[in-house]
């Protein structure tokens, strides 16, 4: 076999990344009789969610369902069953939607361990991305097999499949297998796009000076999701790492003293406030008003059960856990590159909250306050109780053969509601919502690209799975085609299990027919997802109907919806590629 080995058998369908995505897609092609390989370069499944995303990004609970729905009823039931249905733990979890990772991690184990004689899963399988890692067919219109290398053994690997799966959060099969990508911000001109280009921006407020909307190739933060816990019995210290740079953290100092931040409500507080609140802090003394207090200065935090919070980067401050800037090599670099970086982002956020709970410049109320958090003892044990994967929050962006834009999300004129796509494979809702881009800039009231919009429960088409190429074996559920706007709402982990599911689904039926990912038949996709109770147009209730077990309604009250405003799209003409 020319030196690789694990040939001999021939899969279904090849998955790249245990994400939720990606085990989603395995479990519906599963579902459906076929058997998938699952490669993953962690020693973990479960991306995000199994590494401090506890807190669902979710704006209408209802707007998705499927496989996504049977994940957070499974994480309830896990908390109903070991502490009782009427516990706090219960309370906490919020219906399944907020949960400890290493819950996740479990109930994502189990999942695939129903279909264990269908989906087979490597891990410490890396994936190198160049072209010469894939066996192409020699009309270029198909993958035939991937080289991995096992980083146990060193040793190189190929397997063979019938179709592929990118579930990547950085899109590097895609990119591997030639599919044009995008990276970086498009301008406001290029689409008429709210948010687009470069913005400064007071969080929920108006743009600011230095907002020209010019677009660029900057990729927005990323951070670790963090599990903080203020429970002294479940609390590791947080320690000093070893290339601590206090100058990285320093302007936190006047801003903790003064009560600067960065969103609406900084318009109310005058010069002549800052400065007496930086003469309160010299009698230790918080700023009036202490808009964002202790901890949640550095850490935008998330109740989750047991005590413990998922800690985010804080929307309100200059400097928080997002290390913006030094992200932007990160889609395109090498492994060894992402891994350097990883160690400088963990070493970058643990450093942040040893200079807040110690730095004697520092006001003492503000370092005790901080101190009263640490990691939790009983979360990433293996990992020094620190999580072992970075939010990738976006990496390429594949071009398919439709362009999500921001228009795709916010309601039209002639419906009061977003376009509903002919060939809707879910529902989703979160608002348009981009970390920053660059770090702080003197004379910004924000950092450049830091924003947020509402929008409303919209449709995704599965055109945005499918590449604008030759290569015809190939659905990304992960990487989808979008612009940087539109991507900054579904780049939510809700969503891309429900594209994950649609992905599984296709491709099964794309080997049924013997076709290419772009002749599948709308309809059916659309009656198998609904079958397996996903949300392809929401409506409220939906999800309580098929709780309910009305299967019929539930189908046919969505098919309704689709007939009726599904061809306004087509109709209208909405950037379709």
């Amino acid at each position: 076999m020319n030196g690789f080995t694990g040939e001999n058998r021939l899969y279904d369908l090849i998955i790249l990344g245990a994400t939720p995505g990606g085990i989603s897609a395995a479990i519906s092609a599963a579902r459906l009789g076929k058997n998938s390989l699952i490669l993953e370069r962690t020693r973990f499944i479960g991306g995000l969610p199994a590494n401090g995303l506890g807190a669902t990004d979710i704006a209408t609970r209802g707007a998705t369902g499927g496989i996504f729905f049977e994940f957070i009823q499974r994480i309830k039931q896990k908390y109903v069953d070991r502490f009782g249905s009427e516990s706090k733990e219960v309370e906490d979890c919020s219906d399944g939607y907020r949960f400890e990772p290493s819950v996740a991690e479990v109930v994502f184990t189990e999942m695939l361990e129903g279909y264990k004689t269908k989906v087979d899963v490597l891990k410490e399988r890396q994936f190198d991305f160049q072209p010469w890692d894939l066996r192409m067919a020699k009309d270029g219109t198909k993958i035939q097999a991937i080289h991995v290398t096992n980083l146990k053994s060193g040793v190189r690997e190929t397997y063979r499949a019938l179709f592929f799966v990118d579930a990547t959060y950085e899109g590097d099969l895609i990119a591997a297998a030639g599919v044009p990508c995008y990276i970086g911000r498009e301008s406001r001109s290029e689409y008429g796009e709210l948010g687009a280009g470069k913005v400064y921006k007071l969080w929920r407020g108006p743009e600011c000076v230095g907002t020209d909307y010019t677009g660029d190739n900057a990729v927005q933060a990323y951070n670790y999701r963090l599990c903080l816990t203020d429970n002294p019995y479940n609390r590791v210290s947080i320690q000093k790492p070893a290339h601590y740079n206090r100058d990285e953290y320093v302007s936190l100092i006047q801003d903790v003293k003064t009560g600067a931040h960065t969103s609406m409500d900084s318009l109310e507080i005058s010069q002549k406030q800052l400065e007496e609140n930086a003469r309160r802090a010299e009698k230790n003394l918080p700023p009036e008003p202490d808009y964002i207090p202790g901890i949640q200065r550095l850490s935008s935090i998330c109740k989750l059960p047991l005590d413990k919070w998922d800690g985010n980067n804080m929307h309100f401050a200059f400097i928080s856990t997002d290390l913006p800037e030094e992200n932007w090599p990160y889609p395109t670099a090498s492994w060894e590159w992402r891994d350097k970086f990883a160690i400088r982002l963990r070493e970058y956020t643990e450093g942040l909250f040893y200079f807040a709970q110690n730095d004697p410049e520092l006001p003492l109320y503000f370092r005790e306050k901080c101190k009263e958090w640490g990691w939790a003892k009983d979360e990433y044990v293996e990992n020094g109780h620190f999580p072992r994967q970075i939010y990738v929050r976006e990496g390429r962006r594949m071009k398919g053969k439709y362009l999500f834009t921001a228009h795709d999300s916010l309601p039209t004129t002639y419906n009061g509601r977003p376009p509903v796509h002919y060939d809707s494979i879910t529902a989703s809702h979160y608002q348009l919502d981009s970390h920053a881009v660059r770090k702080r800039e003197a004379g910004r009231v924000h950092l450049d690209g830091f924003l947020g919009y509402p929008c409303a429960p919209y449709t995704v088409p599965y055109r945005v799975m499918i590449p604008d190429s030759p290569v015809g074996n190939l659905i990304a559920p992960v990487p989808v085609s979008a612009t940087h706007i539109g991507f900054s709402t579904l780049r939510m982990e809700p969503c891309w299990m429900a594209l994950g599911q649609a992905a599984g689904i296709a491709a099964s039926l794309c080997i049924d027919e013997k076709i290419v990912a772009g002749d599948v038949s709308i309809g059916q996709l659309q009656d198998a997802l609904l079958n397996e109770g996903a949300i392809l147009v929401y409506q409220a209730g939906l999800l309580e109907s098929w709780k309910e077990g009305n299967r019929q309604e539930f189908a046919q009250t969505q098919k309704k919806e689709l007939q009726m405003n599904g061809i306004n799209v087509r109709a209208f003409g909405y950037r379709q590629k």
